[in-house]
């Protein structure tokens, strides 16, 4: 491979390094990409024009002239962990990781204490705080004086899941893989956790941790908030805040809806969303940001994101969580 200065690397050959491909692209920044099989390597470099190597990523790097200092870690969830430390040994000291970093609590938190050692930046990619509806519905909430209380739902479609083809690893983590999006974004919105009650029962033959979840609690900034999701039932992902003012209705979460006083029923806000129709809902922004030198609170630290999944873990398995006292189970 020619040499990689002033370039970054994206590992991975899937969907969502494409997305990540197509917005490089747009913005004239150079990559080259690290793939795994032969396969979907040539077919990766056939559709976006880039240098896509294949095979053991740290046989990989090791071939590389000079390894890019930034990188865009987009590879199967399972992988995420052992290629973000592999980017990291070579030399890579800012790194975007899609969700969920690694599969596990302790797995996340030993990546943290990995990347912290060696100096790396690394942060978690949750696209979803970058969408225009997202954006809005901050601003409204901070003109009404910041949200009362909220509430939201992670119901996953359990029978589409199903057929998709993914590992058993990914499906056994699938809450902390995937539904943890709704959660980081309800907690975005209106501060993480202070107290929360917690209930989980149910299973499925592929998330045997369990199938229906509910529960209550107060945020750090005194925003009440309760959640219920059954992925034995329909149901579909959405993040509704109360202010004084209004009712912010974020389902689908690329639109946004409003309730005001006086009135039952709910306007959609218009939104300026060409960048999220033309690209990967969020994703534009949010590779936009992690290049940009300047700080950008929506971008999220890996080791603030490893801090998160004690709430997360009491909200998967059930139990009471409490910033004072730490997670026990009931």
């Amino acid at each position: 491979m020619p040499n990689q200065l002033n370039s970054v690397v994206l590992a991975g050959c899937g969907g969502m390094a494409g997305a990540y491909a197509k917005v490089l692209r747009q913005i004239e920044q150079p990559f080259v990409v690290l793939g795994r099989s032969q396969t979907g390597a040539e077919k990766f470099a056939a559709e976006w024009g880039a240098d896509v190597g294949h095979g053991p990523h740290e046989e990989q790097l090791a071939g590389l002239e000079t390894v890019p200092a930034v990188a865009i870690v987009a590879v199967s969830a399972a992988s995420l962990s052992e290629v973000t430390k592999a980017l990291i040994k070579f030399g890579c000291r800012k790194i975007l990781i899609e969700k969920p970093a690694a599969m596990n609590p302790a797995a996340v938190a030993e990546l943290a204490r990995f990347a912290e050692a060696h100096g790396a930046e690394a942060y978690v990619a949750y696209n979803r705080r970058f969408y225009s509806s997202v954006s809005q519905a901050e601003r409204l909430i901070a003109e009404d004086g910041g949200a009362l209380s909220l509430k939201f739902d992670f119901t996953e479609a359990a029978r589409r899941i199903e057929t998709i083809g993914k590992s058993a690893i990914e499906l056994e983590g699938w809450f902390y893989g995937n539904s943890t999006h709704v959660l980081d974004l309800a907690f975005f919105l209106a501060g993480e956790p202070r107290e929360l009650q917690a209930q989980s029962c149910g299973a499925l033959e592929w998330h045997p941790a369990g199938a229906i979840f509910s529960g209550h609690g107060v945020t750090k900034h005194d925003a009440v908030f309760s959640y219920h999701a059954n992925w034995l039932a329909p149901g579909r992902w959405g993040v509704e805040i109360m202010t004084r003012h209004r009712r912010l209705v974020l389902q689908p979460m690329e639109q946004l809806f409003c309730q005001n006083h006086n009135a039952f029923s709910l306007e959609q806000i218009s939104l300026d969303d060409e960048l999220d129709r033309v690209y990967k809902p969020g994703v534009y922004r949010q590779t936009k940001a992690f290049l940009t030198a300047e700080p950008d609170k929506r971008l999220l630290p890996l080791a603030k994101h490893a801090s998160l999944f004690a709430i997360y873990a009491t909200i998967r398995d059930g139990g009471v969580y409490s910033t004072s006292q730490g997670t026990t189970t009931e």
